[in-house]
């Protein structure tokens, strides 16, 4: 059977992130024996009659919509992408009558709800690879499910999660767009930070893929796709056990130096792990401080100090990777003392690129939720489609707001609010510059970067 699968992402900041997670459900639907036909709303220009006129070209017999986020999270602009999605869902059916069903991130933490405000005849929350493919065999078979069903998707061991089926076309036009190829190496994330829904979506159990099969999405994003630069996608790459080692030893074995990024977690990092991963290609670590100061940090349910974050950046830096921080000001236990405390603090990051945000955006199934309850922010019942963003009972917005925007005029590479880099790597990407470009940002600049 033929599926017509749609990426509904419109986000691009800070920059257009290649749709991952279809492209692995196209790739097991694929070894199922079911034809895929991949089309992104970003590459078709957010032209619904293109979404349209490709549903009635290609009479699917079902049609997979993938949803990304249902905003932005961020609370100094605030943007929701549910209107799109919606509209996305209309303009299929005027193409064809074939049943459409929901998946990805952001359906899996509220699929009832999402599935009523779309208006869908299906659902696949979690991990998708598996029951896409029921569900595409039982419509083949003329068995379907009834309308309104929202299938449980179902964990995979880390040597069945398959490697993406990258549409050329898609691919194409998102490193044209100067950025990068993606790539995961595992799933699941073992720590518990009050605000993150990954545990939720992925289990707190580590499922790493195979390294060599890793190895080979290096190469065949090299050699068919002419990538530049890859993302590493994973949660947190330096997992607790170390077995990401494997793949960076992997890597090594076949002289690998494709230029890549990823997460990393402060802690449990040494001079020689970094110095094999730069050997490999690592241009630029995205670290998850989130926070600036021990309080704060304790508030978040982290199990590293500041001290860590500073010795994990310098680490990074003495080795020539460029670092990226992201810091969330209103947390839990945030008042004025550690604001002040935390902006202090970011003067220790240095050279580093600073992303600040106000407030933290409240998703259903976290101990942050939680909280919000018991701090009577949020209802039990709160639906939490539309944003709720949690601020400290202790700060007041206003003060904060005027507060950071203060501290953060002082550099280039300090970024408040989140979103106002967008415009510039936009135009630096156009300028052929290719990557996170975060070694350009830092006021000791490294030397740059043009493919």
């Amino acid at each position: 059977m033929k599926l017509l699968l749609i990426s509904t992402n419109v986000t691009q900041t800070p920059y257009p992130v290649f749709p991952l997670g279809l492209a692995m459900v196209a790739a097991a639907l694929r070894a199922a024996g079911h034809e895929t036909v991949h089309v992104d709303f970003l590459h078709a220009d957010l032209s619904l009659d293109a979404i349209a006129d490709a549903a009635r070209r290609e009479q699917p017999g079902l049609i997979g919509l993938s949803m990304r986020n249902i905003d932005n999270v961020n609370l100094m602009n605030e943007q929701r992408y549910i209107d799109a999605v919606r509209d996305i869902a209309q303009a299929v059916r005027r193409g064809s009558d074939a049943p459409v069903v929901l998946g990805g991130s952001a359906f899996s933490i509220l699929p009832e709800t999402l599935m009523t405000v779309i208006g869908a005849d299906y659902g696949v929350k979690g991990e998708g690879e598996r029951a896409i493919v029921e569900l595409a065999d039982a419509i083949a078979a003329g068995n379907p499910p009834p309308r309104g069903t929202v299938l449980d998707g179902i964990a995979l061991d880390g040597e069945a999660i398959p490697s993406a089926a990258y549409d050329p076309a898609i691919m194409k036009f998102y490193l044209d767009s100067g950025t990068v190829a993606s790539v995961q190496t595992k799933r699941g994330c073992p720590f518990r930070c009050v605000y993150c829904s990954y545990p939720y979506l992925e289990g707190h159990a580590v499922r790493d893929r195979r390294p060599a099969d890793v190895a080979d999405d290096f190469e065949r994003l090299a050699r068919e796709h002419q990538a530049r630069y890859v993302f590493l996608t994973d949660s947190v790459f330096n997992d607790p056990g170390g077995r990401y080692k494997a793949l960076v030893a992997e890597l090594a074995r076949r002289g690998s130096t494709l230029p890549w990024t990823a997460f990393f977690k402060p802690g449990g990092l040494d001079d020689a792990s970094v110095a094999a991963m730069r050997q490999v290609g690592l241009q630029s670590a995205e670290i998850g401080s989130d926070a600036a100061c021990d309080t704060t940090l304790r508030g978040l349910g982290k199990d590293f100090s500041f001290d860590d974050v500073v010795a994990c950046n310098d680490l990074f830096v003495r080795h020539g990777v460029a670092t990226a921080h992201f810091f969330m000001f209103g947390g839990p236990g945030e008042t004025r003392e550690t604001v002040q405390e935390s902006l202090k603090n970011l003067e220790r990051l240095d050279p580093a690129v600073i992303f600040a945000f106000m407030g933290i955006r409240i998703v259903p199934h976290t101990p942050l939720a939680e909280l919000a309850i018991r701090e009577g922010i949020i209802a039990p019942d709160t639906p939490l489609l539309e944003p709720v963003y949690y601020l400290s009972p202790e700060i007041d917005r206003g003060w904060l707001e005027e507060t950071l925007t203060r501290a953060f005029a002082k550099r280039r590479n300090w970024i408040f609010p989140p979103d106002a880099l967008d415009s510039v790597l936009r135009y630096l990407h156009k300028m052929g510059y290719t990557g996170s470009l975060w070694d350009m940002l830092n006021k000791k600049k490294e030397r740059k970067r043009k493919a």
